[in-house]
């Protein structure tokens, strides 16, 4: 696939950051989502790609926009599948707190996994830590790893997770270990993609998740070399049924990184917020400034790019 897609996928992240960026504190978190779908879905149209949402807002009949299924780009070639999260974090873009951003993956037609809307348990390290992670073992045992591979001590690590009750006994294994936690309120890619970047502060995701975001992760994960591994966690019948229905049958399956997303894969997010990734947008009089990460998994290339817009000649949506 032509590399210049990379720098395409990074205009619709940014395109739906300074649309939903007017929205941050302003305690409206469906109007700073529909405002950030409606921006990428306008961008993604004019982009030269056949591309079908495999995850996205949602089925065709919950989401109007970047449904599971819907056709995107104006139908040229390649062929691509296409991951994304208009505004992951709806809530911290509500309240103005740390760690939104907007983000798409694409990838080669089946290159990414079909995952259901439900959970993901999760662990994600970055390349110094590849091969050192598993899922199956216990915290302290994959701290103890990470730790080992990095060449330093447990409490030097730092483990983001999900401030969730379903956490409270992941917590107290961490603290006892003695690697210290970044407890976050929402969004759980950013925080995975840090974990590759080296000086972010972020050594590890650990924790369950939503499994759509699992996916993005992995596909940022797998251009930065970094390596992780999810489980699906069924919540009901209905659930498995769901999954049966996508091609999932094997309901233990633990999911790596490569099975996660496949092929030549390219990965963009914007901030919308502050956080330990990425600056939020930042407006000034006719205009604004965007700060975005974009990758490409066939040359392991991993930009961060500072835009300035200008209103005047490109209004913001």
């Amino acid at each position: 696939m032509d590399r210049n897609l990379a720098l395409e996928l990074v205009r619709v992240t940014e395109s739906a950051a300074l649309a939903c960026g007017r929205w941050v504190g302003k305690g409206d978190k469906n109007s700073a989502d529909e405002a950030a779908t409606n921006a990428m879905r306008r961008t993604l149209d004019s982009i030269g790609i056949d591309g079908t949402v495999v995850i996205g807002e949602g089925e065709m009949d919950d989401a109007p926009m970047l449904y599971i299924g819907e056709k995107v780009g104006n139908g040229s070639a390649p062929q691509v599948d296409i991951a994304v999260d208009p505004l992951e974090g709806t809530n911290i873009c509500a309240k103005g707190t740390s760690g939104a951003i907007t983000t798409i993956a694409l990838a080669p037609r089946g290159g990414f996994l079909n995952a259901p809307d439900m959970y993901m348990e999760k662990i994600a390290v970055g390349p110094s830590a590849r091969g050192a992670i598993d899922i199956n073992a216990s915290a302290t045992e994959n701290l103890t790893r990470v730790a080992a591979a990095k060449k330093c001590y447990v409490e030097d690590l730092t483990v983001v997770i999900l401030d969730r009750p379903r956490h409270e006994k992941l917590v107290e294994e961490i603290r006892r270990a003695g690697a210290r936690i970044h407890l976050i309120q929402d969004g759980d890619v950013a925080p995975a993609v840090a974990a590759a970047v080296e000086g972010s502060g972020v050594d590890l995701l650990m924790g369950i998740g939503g499994a759509p975001e699992g996916v993005l992760a992995a596909a940022a994960l797998k251009c930065m070399g970094g390596d992780m591994q999810g489980r699906l966690v069924f919540m009901s019948n209905e659930e498995r049924e769901r999954a049966l229905t996508m091609g999932i049958s094997d309901f233990e399956k633990v999911y790596t990184t490569e099975e996660m997303a496949k092929g030549d894969v390219f990965f963009a997010a914007t901030g919308v917020t502050n956080g330990d990734l990425l600056q939020g947008v930042r407006y000034y009089s006719g205009g604004a400034e965007t700060h975005s990460i974009i990758m490409r998994s066939r040359s392991r290339t991993v930009r961060f790019v500072t835009s300035r817009h200008c209103f005047d000649f490109k209004p913001a949506y």
